[in-house]
C-alpha cells in the first residue's frame, strides 16, 4: 500500500511518517507514505496556491490549478483507489472506513488548508471526503495522519500481534472491555478475578458484556448502528 499526502505543509507531518507504526511498516515493505509539497506544482513566482474567494466572503482558498497537476501527476505513475480529501463536512471517519481503506492499494490524501479548496476540486478530482470530527483545524495535516495512522496499522503483517488490532475499540462498534496488567492488586484495587480463572470461555463472555455495557453507558450511539 502507499499513501500520498499532498499538503501546502508537508514538514508538520515528516516526523509522523518517520516514526512508529508508519516507519515500521515501510522497513517491513508492507506500505509507505510519501509527502508532496502543492507548493511544487504551481507557477507562481511567490508559490502561492491560494486566492481570494469570488463572492467576496472571507478567507482565502486554495486554487484547482496546482491541486489538479500534483493529483495528475502521481495518478500518471500508478493507479490510485481513493482520492480523499480531508474537510470538517465529509463523511465521519469511523473504523469501518480505516478496515475499508486498508484493503485496497494506493490512496492519495488531499490536506485541506486555508477557507477550504476551489469546489471544482472536490466536484472533479475527489473520490472521498472524510472528516475526523465535527470541528475545524486550521489545515487537514493532522487529519491526513489520523486517516494514514488508522489505515496503514490494519495492513496485514504491520502490527506483529494482528488479533490486538482486531480487539480494538469500534471492531464490533462497540467499545472494548476494561483491560488490566499486573501489580494484581495496587492500593487494595484489585484486578477481576474472571481474569485469573484461566477459563477462557467464561473470560470471552466477561469481555463481551463488559464491552456491551461500556458501550451503552458511554456510547449508546453505536449500538443504533447495529
Amino acid at each position: 500500500m502507499r499513501i500520498d499526502i499532498i499538503s501546502v505543509l508537508p514538514e508538520m507531518l515528516e516526523g509522523f511518517v518517520h516514526e512508529s507504526i508508519l516507519a515500521r511498516a515501510e522497513k517491513k515493505g508492507l506500505a509507505e507514505v510519501r509527502l508532496h509539497n502543492l507548493r511544487d506544482y504551481t507557477n507562481d513566482k511567490w508559490r502561492r496556491v491560494d486566492d481570494y474567494p469570488f463572492g467576496g466572503q472571507a478567507g482565502m482558498v486554495m486554487q484547482i490549478e496546482p491541486i489538479d497537476r500534483c493529483i495528475s501527476q502521481l495518478k500518471s505513475e500508478r493507479d490510485y483507489d481513493e482520492v480523499i480529501f480531508t474537510s470538517p463536512d465529509g463523511e465521519p471517519l469511523t473504523q469501518r472506513i480505516a478496515n475499508d481503506l486498508s484493503l485496497g492499494g494506493n490512496l492519495i490524501i488531499l490536506a485541506g488548508h486555508y477557507k477550504g479548496v476551489d469546489h471544482r476540486v472536490r466536484e472533479h478530482l475527489i473520490t472521498r471526503e472524510i472528516s475526523v470530527g465535527d470541528y475545524v483545524l486550521t489545515g487537514g495535516e493532522l487529519p491526513a495522519a489520523i486517516i494514514a495512522d488508522a489505515v496503514i496499522r490494519l495492513v496485514p503483517g504491520v502490527i506483529s500481534d494482528e488479533q490486538s488490532a482486531l480487539s480494538d475499540c469500534f471492531q464490533d462498534d462497540m467499545l472494548s472491555a476494561p483491560i488490566y496488567t499486573r501489580p494484581r492488586e495496587y492500593k487494595g484495587w484489585a484486578v477481576p478475578d474472571i481474569l485469573l480463572s484461566g477459563n477462557e470461555a467464561k473470560i470471552r463472555e466477561w469481555e463481551f458484556e463488559q464491552a456491551v455495557e461500556r458501550t451503552k453507558k458511554l456510547r449508546p450511539d453505536l449500538l443504533k448502528r447495529k
